[in-house]
């Protein structure tokens, strides 16, 4: 480690806010290449978080980096509106062709959160009702009104005004298809008896597949039970895309896995590999509903992010990731339940595509174990793979690479993590 690195370091608490700076697990690196993060120490790492499910087809990916050259040869910005530049008309075009349904018009915005807001925006002007129905457990951002309907933790909505919606339960793993359909009319049913008309109601949203609250894998008939309940009620349906998109589950989209098209899709992480930028996506004529200056970006639908982002399409078709993260998922997946037969720690093994969520728990009584999670990760990262965690104890670990992951990557790292587990369990943390 150079003085200068080491003396920034030292620094990060004045330079940095502890909400930004203090994540797991502050690993210093000079680089990042495919599947790996080089860090300041000399070792290689092998990146099982995918930068939190953004850099899908591997960190610096070629035709990526040539694609944000070029673009920054041409324009570093542009107001959109105010000029108009081919790669975000190019990039609308082919976002079309992968999108869900009939979801073909976008409004672009720099990061998840702002595409969330964007949905409730358009919804609520749509439908010129006040409220919005989200379910528990799902997390949609951390802006004012992405935290209204977000549940995952309740520090994320502490000492802020959170009104304007309503929740109803997620899927709970243990239900089956027809005990979750039951619990989710129940639910409905109540709320709409008690609490708030279906007709003060704009919209529904939810994460089709559970993301930060526990990596929660729904069954179809549940998804398609929320249809038919928004069908019946006209409510609108938002699906929070933001991490399971552009390939993550096997499909373009959790709502190509499921079936199901809704009425406005919030977008983001993969959609450039890296570069910040998102899109609130609805049918054109929908979209006609929201005039000018209903809305407005400054910086959304960058140059430089369109072009990365048309990379980005491109490589997923050109290299099959599609066709790759389902084997692949499926690989890891049998590999890992070799593992879990070996350390009763690793509890329920959630997984869809390479979405994949292993739950961590106390082997004697079952329960969560957040604690212990942490002690893995850490345990991994001195063995050379960066996981992450979610869930609302932390007791989640979330698998997700790059979907350019070969298996024998997956090899890899499941070698690393079975050694972070032994090491554990002859410390005396494990049974």
């Amino acid at each position: 480690m150079s003085a200068e690195w080491n003396q920034l370091i030292n620094r990060i608490p004045e330079l940095l806010a502890p909400s930004m700076a203090k994540d797991h697990p502050n690993l210093p690196v000079v680089k990042e290449e495919g599947l790996y993060y080089y860090g300041i120490d000399g070792k290689k790492y092998l990146d099982y978080t995918s930068g939190i499910a953004v850099t899908n087809v591997g960190h610096r990916h070629p035709k990526v980096v040539q694609a944000i050259k070029d673009g920054a040869d041409q324009l570093t910005h542009g107001p959109i509106g105010v000029i108009q530049y081919e790669s975000i008309l190019k990039y609308a075009d082919e976002l079309g062709k992968v999108m869900p349904g009939n979801l073909d018009c976008f409004f672009f915005g720099n990061s998840g959160t702002e595409a969330v807001e964007g949905a409730l925006k358009l919804a609520r002007h749509v439908k010129q009702r006040p409220y919005v129905i989200s379910f528990t457990g799902c997390f949609h951002g951390r802006t004012v009104g992405s935290m209204s309907i977000s549940t995952s933790k309740s520090k994320y909505r502490k000492w802020q005004p959170v009104n304007s919606s309503y929740q109803v339960r997620y899927f709970d793993p243990k239900d089956t298809p027809e005990e979750a359909v039951g619990k989710l009319n129940h639910d409905f049913n109540e709320l709409f008896r008690h609490q708030v008309s279906s007709d003060e109601v704009a919209a529904v949203i939810l994460e089709p597949v559970l993301g930060e609250g526990g990596y929660i894998v729904p069954p179809k008939e549940w998804i398609h039970e929320i249809r038919k309940i928004c069908n019946e009620n006209d409510l609108l349906l938002i699906f929070d895309e933001v991490q399971t998109g552009f390939g993550r589950t096997g499909e373009w989209f959790a709502a190509d896995v499921f079936d199901v098209v809704p009425d406005i899709m919030a977008i983001a992480k993969a959609m450039a590999s890296g570069q910040p930028i998102s899109a609130t996506v609805a049918h054109h004529e929908l979209m006609q509903k929201w005039p000018l200056g209903s809305h407005a970006t400054t910086y959304g639908g960058n140059p430089i992010a369109c072009c990365a982002g048309l990379a980005t399409i491109e490589v997923i078709k050109e290299e099959k990731l599609l066709e790759n993260t389902r084997e692949i998922g499926s690989y890891a997946r049998e590999k890992l339940s070799v593992l879990q037969e070996e350390f009763p720690v690793l509890g329920d093994i959630r997984a869809l595509g390479l979405m994949i969520g292993i739950e961590i728990v106390n082997p004697d009584t079952g329960e969560a174990d957040g604690t212990l999670a942490s002690k893995i990760l850490d345990y991994a990262l001195e063995e050379g793979v960066l996981f992450y965690f979610c869930g609302n104890e932390g007791e989640v670990i979330r698998m997700i690479p790059p979907l350019t992951v070969s298996k024998s990557q997956i090899d890899d790292g499941i070698e690393m993590l079975k050694r972070a587990l032994i090491r554990l369990k002859n410390e005396g943390f494990l049974q």
